[in-house]
């Protein structure tokens, strides 16, 4: 006997075959299980229902964009957007979004929030306020076969056309007065080869939200370039598409044409009167698959099983999140294809890894400037002699950080591995790492109070962003002023998650087998017990507070004529008044000065002894914002005693890593520090 529950399953599939066949095609969609789910009797459903059916049934379809919210309670409120693209029909408009609502039912039928993207339309839902948000991720994209028209000898002319059409066409979407923000148009490439491009933004976006969304999407062009035919990014904020056959119904800067009108299917037929060639097509895919299930259900029948994988296909598609196997599961980087480049590709992007392209080098291995599709990259070339240390962190570097998006994180564009080659391709930081600003007198000069205080700030955001607002919960375990890039506009950009550990959302603390990191900037627990949290990563942040407030090394912190720890000596002075003492001399003269000391007490409530009385980043955050929150008195910080002048020397920057128990110079780390 076949239970109730194995045949509603046939039943839906057989649905969901049918309803492909009769309607259009979706791109790309993604469920969301962040924000939870919820029961088709809950509130929330019967909102999410009433929404849905709303933009169904067209009445509410009146322009090529559409928002609103059911629901009261803020547990139980649903938001939806609905976009067209710009150069379709209003009925073209609602026939997409008809389907759309029936598509996403189907195959998100319990998470919170979820996008859907087609040809035509983009829909998209969540439990919490996504009007005029920028929306980066999650990220969707396809690219189209090879194109005989482009070889090889003008693929790196074709590829300029390319990015200057798609920033031109950015410029003009994020400017559109017509309130679509959509872009199109043409660049010829030669007298045979034309490169047709379209962008659109969400219009309820700012101009420069739609900026930055579409920079996002162009940043993943070079996935697809290569001598393909085209592509396109699909973003919830935003989409670009590419190709060299055109592919729009009218080009935004001339105007617009009149376009035919369809009859949009009225709601009590859901998918409208179709030609009979349409209905042919139906009922024999029904019958097709029809016969393929009944076939099925015999087998099952003969095996006596119902269904068993069913469940554990749904599960087990996280699988590659589990806190347990982040740097250990063999092949799992294969699921990151997407990133991958060829070794040839950025081999020309380094012009071969010259000297004159080196940017730095560490324990992991060199890192060089490149130029990839127009851009200015770092790629981080992991040390062939060093694969036993290298190999877990290439993997936990490319596995996390692919996942993660924010302004205050580097950004991982690809990797390669072939040719006996391991690469990490990042986007390039023009102004290096902290340290090189902040340990060299002469760069140290320009960074003023507002500089410092912008990147405390920064760092601060990244942090919180990784130990509670990213899809992931990653504590970083090697946060350190050389592993803090500045971008173009002194932007801090936290980077090396080589030994980040991936934390569930429920654990609160973790065991090292192996205690790696760097002296100075370790947590006590962590240092001695190999016990970590986010608590570890806030002690480390408030030693780099407490190196950028000062100016100075945390480690061989220069006092008079003594040499000791700079948490030491901040201590020591903040616990006789005198805590500007051990400002930076250049700041003194800043009209800051309560900024500069409210930051040395947050420094030092981060370094508490005790992980229990450090702040959590999200409490760091909001005593960054303002003097009107109240802070604690600090106790006597972890670490506090003088060290000889000769052992500073010899430890002021050493990495370290853990064997038998005691800590000894490590020969290997994942740094990607800059060196100037």
């Amino acid at each position: 006997m076949f239970s109730s529950k194995l045949l509603l399953t046939l039943f839906a599939v057989l649905s969901a075959l049918v309803a492909i066949a009769a309607g259009e095609d979706y791109l790309g969609y993604n469920c969301s299980d962040q924000h939870g789910s919820y029961t088709n009797q809950s509130t929330y459903g019967a909102n999410l229902n009433t929404l849905l059916s709303s933009i169904s049934s067209g009445t509410e379809i009146d322009s090529s964009f559409y928002n609103s919210s059911v629901g009261q309670d803020a547990s139980d409120i649903v938001y939806a957007t609905a976009m067209c693209r710009g150069d379709v029909t209003l009925d073209d408009c609602r026939r997409c979004l008809n389907g759309s609502t029936r598509d996403i039912r189907r195959l998100c039928p319990r998470q919170k929030e979820a996008v859907i993207w087609y040809d035509d339309c983009t829909l998209r839902y969540s439990d919490r306020n996504i009007f005029g948000t920028l929306e980066s991720d999650p990220t969707d994209f396809t690219c189209d076969p090879i194109d005989p028209n482009i070889v090889t000898d003008f693929l790196s002319l074709f590829n300029q056309h390319l990015g200057k059409r798609m920033r031109s066409l950015k410029e003009k979407a994020a400017s559109d007065n017509s309130g679509l923000k959509f872009a199109t148009g043409d660049s010829a490439v030669t007298d045979f080869l034309i490169i047709y491009g379209l962008v659109q933004c969400s219009p309820d976006l700012t101009s420069q939200y739609c900026k930055d969304c579409v920079e996002d999407a162009i940043h993943l062009i070079p996935r697809c370039v290569n001598g393909t035919k085209g592509g396109r990014i699909l973003k919830p904020s935003c989409n670009i598409r590419y190709s060299t056959s055109k592919f729009y119904n009218w080009d935004s800067g001339a105007p617009r044409p009149p376009l035919p009108t369809a009859t949009f299917p009225s709601p009590a037929t859901g998918l409208g009167e179709r030609n009979n060639t349409s209905k042919n097509v139906i009922i024999v895919a029904f019958g097709v698959v029809s016969a393929v299930l009944i076939t099925i259900i015999l087998c099952l029948l003969r095996r006596g099983t119902m269904a068993t994988n069913v469940q554990s296909q749904l599960t087990d598609v996280d699988h590659i999140l589990a806190p347990s196997s982040i740097a250990e599961a063999e092949g799992e980087i294969g699921s990151f294809g997407s990133l991958q480049y060829d070794f040839e590709t950025v081999r020309m992007a380094t012009d071969n890894f010259s000297e004159a392209n080196k940017l730095g080098q560490g324990g992991f291995g060199v890192v060089y400037k490149g130029r990839l599709f127009g851009h200015h990259i770092a790629v981080k070339r992991l040390s062939a002699g060093n694969s036993e240390q290298g190999e877990p962190e290439f993997k936990n570097e490319v596995m996390l950080v692919a996942k993660l998006r924010h302004r205050n994180l580097v950004r991982l564009l690809g990797f390669c591995l072939g040719e006996g080659e391991r690469l990490l391709i990042y986007e390039f930081m023009p102004n290096l790492s902290l340290d090189c600003f902040l340990l060299e007198p002469i760069k140290r000069a320009s960074l003023n109070w507002e500089k410092r205080y912008i990147i405390v700030k920064g760092i601060a955001r990244g942090l919180l962003y990784l130990h509670e607002d990213s899809p992931l919960r990653i504590i970083h375990r090697d946060l350190k002023i050389s592993n803090v890039l500045l971008d173009g506009n002194m932007n801090p950009k936290i980077s090396d998650f080589g030994m980040a550990r991936l934390f569930q959302v429920d654990q609160t603390q973790g065991d090292a087998s192996r205690i790696a990191g760097t002296c100075g900037y370790m947590a006590p627990e962590y240092a001695l017990y190999g016990s970590f949290s986010t608590k570890s990563d806030v002690y480390s942040f408030g030693v780099i507070v407490l190196e950028i407030v000062s100016g100075q090394r945390n480690c061989g912190f220069h006092y008079g004529e003594n040499v000791e720890g700079l948490v030491s000596t901040v201590w020591q002075n903040w616990s006789e008044g005198k805590a500007l003492r051990i400002v930076d001399p250049m700041l003194l003269t800043s009209d800051s000065k309560e900024e500069v000391i409210r930051c040395i007490h947050i420094g030092l409530l981060c370094v508490q002894e005790n992980a229990a009385d450090r702040p959590t980043m999200s409490s760091v955050v909001l005593m960054l914002s303002g003097s009107h929150f109240a802070l604690p008195q600090p106790l006597q910080p972890a670490f506090t005693m003088r060290r000889p002048a000769m052992a500073t020397d010899m430890i002021s920057s050493t990495d370290y890593k853990s064997r038998d128990g005691e800590l000894f110079p490590s020969e290997s780390s994942s740094s990607m520090k800059y060196n100037s």
